[in-house]
């Protein structure tokens, strides 16, 4: 059955409130990992109008407190590497589980040792799966003040190496890491990945991850008209002058949620 006690995602159960989707994610607590209702398709019946498609772990932790895993130790606090949140042999025993149950599985793993170990996690899984990157690009500034100390220059190279997931052509979602971050920022995230494919990665990427494409991502007939009217094309003006466009209209199912056409 499904643990009462397993909270579902509050900022997809906020995103329902104003409108935005009717999917929810449950995050699985470390403690209840074993409680979790093992058949995704028995877990959707349970909550009848939600879907619920994806089950969300944590291999470690923040890269802010010190917990994310690492090879070597952090620079700037040598005794530790940090820590994995769940063990290894849990891991690969958990993340195939959940595979073969039908769930999709978003795995939180931020040092090298912990996506490492996520990583050979689902190797060999028979029959292959998509493999999707969620990101996070605002997290390219509010690490600045710290992220260096923590890792040194060597290290923190290939941290935000946003550029390499766009020219890999791997399927990503810009996420905003609310609550710890500020909800308002996908021009940030455009702004900071400098690419214009980014764009993709708030759209249409985002709706195959949470298995929406039949009504959001994209503006078609059919759809939900779900999109956003700005001041400027930010398709043709530079991208240090993307941060100084405006947002003047908010459409969701077609109904004006902010500003006016």
């Amino acid at each position: 059955m499904v643990h009462e006690n397993i909270p579902v995602y509050f900022g997809m159960r906020l995103m329902a409130v104003i409108g935005a989707t009717q999917d929810f994610k449950l995050v699985a607590q470390d403690n209840c990992l074993s409680r979790v209702c093992l058949r995704q398709s028995a877990c959707t019946e349970r909550c009848r109008s939600r879907r619920v498609t994806s089950l969300k772990i944590f291999a470690d932790d923040a890269l802010r407190t010190g917990g994310s895993a690492l090879y070597e130790p952090y620079t700037d606090n040598p005794g530790t590497n940090g820590f994995m949140r769940l063990p290894s042999e849990v891991l690969f025993e958990l993340i195939p589980r959940f595979l073969r149950a039908g769930w999709q599985v978003n795995a939180h793993a931020i040092g090298d040792r912990g996506k490492r170990n996520r990583s050979r996690c689902v190797r060999g899984f028979p029959g292959g799966f998509p493999l999707i990157a969620s990101v996070q690009p605002m997290h390219a500034i509010s690490d600045m003040w710290y992220a260096q100390d923590r890792l040194g220059p060597e290290r923190i190279m290939g941290l935000y190496a946003f550029r390499s997931l766009l020219d890999s052509g791997a399927r990503i979602t810009l996420g905003s890491d609310f609550p710890v971050e500020t909800v308002n920022q996908a021009l940030r995230g455009i702004f900071l990945t400098i690419s214009l494919s980014a764009t993709a990665g708030m759209t249409i990427d985002p709706a195959y991850a949470s298995f929406t494409e039949p009504e959001l991502g994209s503006l078609e007939a059919g759809k939900l008209a779900d999109f956003v009217v700005l001041s400027r094309d930010i398709m043709k003006i530079p991208a240090k002058e993307i941060l100084q466009t405006r947002v003047l209209a908010t459409v969701i199912d077609g109904n004006i949620a902010y500003g006016s056409l």
